[in-house]
C-alpha cells in the first residue's frame, strides 16, 4: 500500500519561493530608492556634505552627469540581466545600459580625483570606474564572439562592482551611527575600496563554484 505521506521537499518549495520573492522585492525596492535619491541629488546640492559640495562646485557638469548616469545604471543593468531570456527586450535595453555605464565609468575618474577626501579614497573610486569599463568591454567582446556564458559572467561581475555605490552609502551610514565621527578619513578610504571589491570577489567566487559544478557534472 502506498503511503499518503507527502514529500516534505515539495511542501517546502512554495515557502522557499515566497521567501525568495520577498527578499528580491526588498532588494529591488532598496536599489530603486537609492537610484531615485541619486537621480534627485544634483537638484539638492545645498544639502550635500562638504566633500561632495566641493566636487559639485568644481565639476558643475561632470558631477551631475556622473550622479545621474550612475543612478540609471543601478536600474538598467539589473533589468537587462533579468530580461536576458527575452532577446527582443534584452538587446535594446542592454545597449542603453552599456552606453550609460560608459558615461558613469568615464565620469567617475574626474569625480574621484578632483578634491578627494584622501588619495586612497580617490584611487578606490577610480579603480571601481576602471573595473566597470573593463568588465563592460570584456562582456561586449565575448557576446560578439558568441560566448554567452562568459558574457553573462562579465555582466554579473560588473553588476556586483556597481553595487559598491549602494554599499558605500550603507557602510558610511553605519559608521556615522556607531563610530560617531571617529577616524573619518581612514574609514572613508577603506570604504571606497571595500564597498565594491567585496561584492565583486564574492560574485567571482560563486561563478567559479558554478563553473566547477558544471564541469564535474556527468
Amino acid at each position: 500500500m502506498f503511503s499518503s505521506h507527502t514529500n516534505p521537499d515539495r511542501n517546502d518549495k512554495p515557502l522557499a519561493r515566497l521567501l525568495s520573492t520577498v527578499v528580491l522585492a526588498a532588494i529591488a525596492a532598496f536599489v530603486i530608492a537609492t537610484a531615485y535619491k541619486a537621480l534627485l541629488a544634483p537638484l539638492h546640492v545645498d544639502d550635500f556634505p562638504e566633500e561632495l559640495a566641493v566636487k559639485a562646485e568644481l565639476l558643475p557638469v561632470t558631477f551631475p552627469l556622473h550622479m545621474v548616469s550612475g543612478a540609471l545604471a543601478l536600474v538598467l543593468v539589473p533589468l537587462a540581466i533579468l530580461l536576458r531570456g527575452a532577446p527582443r527586450w534584452h538587446r535594446p535595453l542592454a545597449r542603453i545600459a552599456a552606453l550609460d555605464v560608459v558615461v558613469a565609468g568615464v565620469t567617475a575618474f574626474p569625480v574621484a580625483l578632483v578634491a578627494p577626501v584622501t588619495v586612497w579614497s580617490a584611487w578606490g573610486f577610480a579603480a571601481q570606474g576602471a573595473v566597470w569599463l573593463i568588465l563592460l568591454a570584456l562582456g561586449l567582446y565575448h557576446i560578439r564572439a558568441g560566448r554567452t556564458e562568459q558574457h553573462r559572467a562579465c555582466m554579473l561581475l560588473m553588476a556586483a562592482t556597481m553595487t559598491g555605490a549602494i554599499f558605500f552609502r550603507v557602510y558610511l551610514a553605519l559608521w556615522a551611527i556607531f563610530a560617531q565621527g571617529r577616524h573619518y578619513e581612514l574609514f572613508y578610504a577603506v570604504d571606497a575600496w571595500v564597498a565594491w571589491s567585496v561584492p565583486l570577489g564574492l560574485t567571482a567566487l560563486v561563478l567559479r563554484q558554478q563553473r566547477i559544478r558544471r564541469n564535474s557534472a556527468p
